[in-house]
């Protein structure tokens, strides 16, 4: 009965010990290694793991725990061979804090700025009262003489195909295409090519057409309205220059309200940004 009850209580006492570290929660704080003194912590590997090239965040998480952990204590040691930061490291170490706080309080300011509201505010004021306007699907022969241009004409009401044409004598980089410049809308093309085309309706041949790169002979195969793109289209877009006002109207407040004092660089030669030996010591 004795020996029963020792071994219970030798048991109880073991399972006891281990639930401390078992029920253990891990914190940023949480200790994975002391190297000479010096602690390496959870927090410490996560801030490493978020700036992992993209490759090695493809990698499990055991693997990462460990290979970390590795790295880390071997900068320790290498680091710790280092008396204290030279002037560079230290200027570094400085710019880039200054860059992760600037950052962080964008990142929280402009976290709410777009919202739908906001989003369809943006899309009435540039595409609201937008117009539909009418775009033009033709082609063209390009050539280099009036004469040569008239000739084609009389071709082509003679019967010819205006794609076989184009893909025989024009000289433009279509032609190969059968001359087919695709849709376009109004201010895509040199002005006289685009008052010609206005002028037409589908299925016309126009008279010759001079431009500054030569004469056109052009037919419009069709038309069609153009209808303005849908808040879903242009969300992306509209978002990007809603953050960018954000942002803008942040730093002129901010700035307006800073004392700051630039004193007078002029003297200063611009190349001194060129000196890395002014930061080493």
């Amino acid at each position: 009965m004795l020996k029963r009850t020792s071994a219970a209580v030798i048991f109880a006492a073991f399972f006891a010990g281990l639930t401390p570290a078992i029920a253990q929660e891990t914190t940023a704080d949480t200790v994975v290694a002391t190297v000479n003194g010096t602690d390496i912590t959870i927090g410490h590997m996560i801030v490493m793991r978020g700036s992992l090239p993209e490759q090695y965040q493809q990698l499990t998480d055991e693997a990462l725990f460990d290979g970390l952990l590795d790295q880390m204590v071997q900068q320790t040691v290498l680091a710790q061979t280092l008396s204290e930061p030279t002037i560079g490291m230290a200027l570094r170490q400085e710019n880039e804090l200054r860059a992760m706080m600037a950052g962080e309080v964008l990142n929280s300011a402009l976290e709410d700025v777009v919202t739908d509201e906001a989003l369809q505010a943006a899309f009435d004021s540039h595409y609201g009262d937008a117009p539909d306007t009418l775009e033009y699907d033709a082609a063209h022969i390009l050539v280099a003489t009036k004469e040569e241009a008239l000739a084609l004409i009389e071709e082509l009401n003679g019967g010819a195909d205006f794609a076989d044409l184009a893909k025989a004598k024009s000289t433009g980089p279509s032609g190969a295409g059968g001359g087919g410049l695709g849709w376009f809308g109004p201010g895509m093309m040199v002005k006289p090519f685009e008052d010609a085309v206005v002028e037409m309706e589908a299925g016309d041949v126009s008279a010759p057409v001079q431009t500054q790169f030569g004469w056109h002979v052009i037919k419009l195969n069709e038309t069609r309205t153009a209808t303005g793109p849908t808040l879903d289209e242009v969300r992306q877009e509209l978002s990007d220059e809603i953050q960018q006002k954000a942002f803008s109207d942040i730093l002129a407040d901010l700035t307006g309200k800073a004392d700051i004092k630039r004193p007078d660089t002029s003297a200063i030669d611009p190349a001194v940004l060129r000196q890395i030996e002014l930061i080493q010591n």
